[in-house]
């Protein structure tokens, strides 16, 4: 179990540091080689892992859509704002879903894995949806034109927002929410929302509290 574990936090590693690699050097100047000396492993103990860059590339893509924090809320709509509220307070703190998004606006990435914005696009359609089933949306709303949109307009904010000395992607994605919601949801749901840039951080910590193992307790 405890060799299973390292083998566990070893291909964490490994791949934390290629998340960064891509983020600052993008994926055609980043190299095996170099990620042997940020990580400081052998050939052979990557190799056990990843067998080459590009399989390296997709398993961060493979983790580039996450519902994370999302929790059960009485409206549909609260939870596609959650989506993207905790993904916005997510992305600057954690390499891995930074570089997904790096690698999809790479042009040689793109061309060789594609992007997981027609996932992202049906998540969010799946949500809308199901929101405009139970009124929360105006009727004329097409939910999967929302979601494409959305999926484009924040991508474009992330893109913009990291390029600033102090850019704040929770700030920003919250804002690109009180500019959008009036326009698509009753005011009678649009009260009940909320889009405060500080949700995401409560709820990623609730989550993750819950999902802690146990803490042992000592013999008295």
């Amino acid at each position: 179990m405890a060799r299973q574990e390292r083998a566990i936090r070893t291909r964490r590693a490994i791949l934390e540091g290629a998340a960064r690699m891509f983020n600052e050097l993008g994926y055609e100047a980043s190299t095996i080689g170099m990620l042997i000396e940020r990580v400081q492993l052998t050939r052979g103990g990557l190799y056990f892992h990843f067998t080459s860059k590009e399989q390296l590339a997709r398993a961060v893509l493979d983790e580039a859509v996450t519902r994370e924090g999302v929790v059960p809320q009485a409206l549909k709509m609260q939870e596609w704002v959650d989506l993207a509220l905790l993904l916005a307070y997510r992305v600057p703190r954690e390499p891995v879903l930074s570089a997904s998004i790096q690698l999809s606006v790479d042009p040689k990435a793109r061309s060789l894995f594609g992007t997981r914005w027609p996932d992202w696009m049906a998540v969010s359609t799946q949500l809308l949806t199901e929101a405009k089933e139970r009124g929360e949306l105006h009727f004329h709303i097409e939910p999967a034109q929302v979601a494409r949109l959305v999926v484009g307009a924040w991508t474009g904010v992330q893109l913009v927002t990291v390029t600033l000395p102090e850019g704040n992607l929770s700030e920003e994605v919250s804002a690109l929410f009180a500019l959008l919601l009036p326009s698509i949801v009753p005011p009678e749901v649009l009260a009940k929302l909320d889009t405060s840039p500080y949700r995401a951080e409560h709820l990623l910590a609730a989550a993750r509290s819950a999902d802690a193992p146990p803490v042992p307790v000592a013999p008295s």
